[in-house]
Formats: C-alpha cells, structure tokens, sequence
C-alpha cells in the first residue's frame, strides 16, 4: 500500500494506490492497481462510519465505486479476492484518522 503525500510534508495525501494479487478483468484489459481516494461526505451516503471501519463487505460494496480509480462497478468490487477487499478497506479505514494520528501510525 502505498501513501502518495504532498511536496512539503505538511498534509498526508488525498489517496492510496493499491496493488491487487489478483486483478481485475474488464474486457481485454486487466486491473493491477486501484487507487482508493479519500471520501467525501457525498460519497459515504447511505452508509455507516462504522460499518466501513469493520470492513463490512456491504458498505464497501456501496462506497468503493464511489472513491476508487478507475472506478470499479459495485460487480467488481463484489467478486474481489478476499485479500484485495481488505487491502482496500484498510486503505478506507486510514482515512478517517485524524492527519496527527494518521502520521503516526503510517510511520510505525
């Protein structure tokens, strides 16, 4: 998982770009990498804070169209190795630390 951050260091990034083990098919092309980006409000409508956290599967299947690049299909997201979806909940999850805290634990 990488933490994409700015040119000075003082605001941790807006995005995380995510390897997948097994990629994605879309038509001819394969997916390797996702990038999850930081939500908005709008994006985590119709879903609980803390259900994301959890990773449960349902809300992920809601919000990560939402926030991913490309942006995957609700299909997609559903039909994901079990080790990608939780990548990518990790990457949801850190997101909702506070920036300090956030630091701190990307760094340990």
């Amino acid at each position: 998982m990488k933490e994409k951050q700015t040119t000075d260091g003082a605001e941790l990034a807006t995005n995380q770009t995510i390897t997948l083990d097994v990629p994605i098919v879309r038509g001819t092309t394969q997916i390797t990498e996702v990038t999850v980006n930081k939500p908005n409000s709008g994006a985590l409508r119709g879903t609980r804070l803390q259900a994301l956290i959890e990773t449960d599967v349902d809300s992920l299947i809601k919000v990560l169209p939402r926030i991913t690049t490309p942006n995957l299909t609700a299909a997609e997201v559903a039909n994901l190795d079990p080790a990608d979806l939780y990548q990518l909940s990790q990457a949801v999850a850190i997101f909702f630390l506070p920036n300090s805290v956030r630091s701190d634990f990307l760094n340990s």
